[in-house]
């Protein structure tokens, strides 16, 4: 149930970051049958047009996050700003990442709370938690977030929460800070990457399934006995929705859908056979690979596979009234179903 805040608060300009990436396509079309939202602002580096995605409520503006005028000018009179864009992966250097990343999130906040906006919803990630061996199964956003050993996104992820926080206690009267930290994001839109995983990965079980599927019998895989959770783009919309109109308190809030699946689950649902080995070899593999020096960017995502990160959403769903439409196993059969 919506708060009276969000009930009474109409004629809504929403300004978003990286629009046309996975997030984006979760979001936008919320906001545009949203009636509480009269007029969105898509801010990207290159030209769109909002028109073919059926996006009638969106201007596009041209915004690079390291330009902080351009963003200044992009979010005119946004009520709220939604920061979407940050490098995954690919063959930036680890200088030109960080300076879209770290430098250009903490641009659009400064941005944000200099054109007066009420509220900066930030797409953080579980990957903000780190991997580490003392990470309990199901954490909850009380769990301090700690930079990853090598893994770039998840490192960066951490320091911007931090940051960002300190950056909102700041400015008292600046915007209200909501971080979302979403598990493995699916959907028909995730080849863009936008979150820990299956970006890199998912354009290769996507091929895997569809070679795997026109053989008569299923092929044998070694799979750890790892659990993972998933979450799909839809709901991770839900989520940015509901904090856009200040559905709940600001903070941070874990979003995953309900159930736990295990890499032997997925190795099933790509039409493989799956024949389960213990976890611990994997990790203790992962972490060695991860610890190699001059590891590059795209590499450094093994360092996922050295421990579960597992979270536990009952805050978002008790404080922002946010329920998942589908399952792990759905979201991730949706995503196979219309590779």
């Amino acid at each position: 149930m919506l708060s009276a805040m969000s009930r009474g608060e109409r004629d809504l300009t929403v300004a978003v970051t990286g629009p046309t990436g996975t997030f984006g396509f979760g979001l936008i079309p919320l906001l545009q049958a949203d009636d509480r939202v009269t007029r969105i602002l898509g801010i990207a580096r290159r030209p769109f047009d909002p028109a073919a995605h059926g996006w009638t409520k969106m201007e596009y503006r041209r915004g690079d996050v390291r330009d902080p005028e351009a963003l200044r000018d992009a979010f005119g009179q946004a009520d709220v700003v939604v920061h979407l864009a940050f490098q995954v992966t690919g063959a930036a250097s680890g200088q030109a990442i960080r300076e879209i990343n770290v430098d250009g999130t903490l641009n659009a906040f400064r941005a944000a709370a200099a054109a007066g906006a009420r509220r900066f919803v930030y797409s953080s990630s579980v990957a903000a938690y780190g991997f580490h061996p003392d990470n309990p199964v199901g954490m909850t956003e009380d769990w301090p977030v700690r930079p990853a050993a090598r893994l770039f996104y998840a490192r960066e992820k951490a320091e911007l929460e931090q940051l960002l926080q300190a950056e909102a206690a700041a400015r008292p009267g600046g915007p209200l800070l909501y971080l979302l930290r979403p598990s493995i994001v699916l959907g028909p839109d995730t080849l863009g990457a936008k979150d820990l995983l299956p970006g890199p990965l998912m354009p290769l079980a996507r091929g895997l399934a569809g070679r795997i599927g026109r053989l008569p019998l299923p092929v044998p895989v070694l799979v750890p006995t790892l659990p993972v959770q998933f979450v799909h783009e839809e709901d991770v919309g839900q989520a940015l929705l509901r904090c856009v109109v200040g559905a709940g308190p600001p903070g941070a809030y874990n979003i995953a859908a309900d159930g736990i699946l295990t890499a032997a689950d997925v190795a099933r649902e790509l039409g493989m056979l799956p024949l389960p080995v213990p976890a611990g070899p994997a990790q203790v593999a992962a972490r060695a690979v991860a610890a190699l020096p001059f590891l590059p960017p795209v590499a450094q995502w093994v360092e996922v596979a050295s421990h579960p990160a597992i979270m536990d959403t009952t805050r978002a769903k008790r404080e922002l009234g946010w329920a998942p439409r589908f399952t792990a196993l759905e979201a991730l059969r949706d995503t196979l179903r219309r590779a």
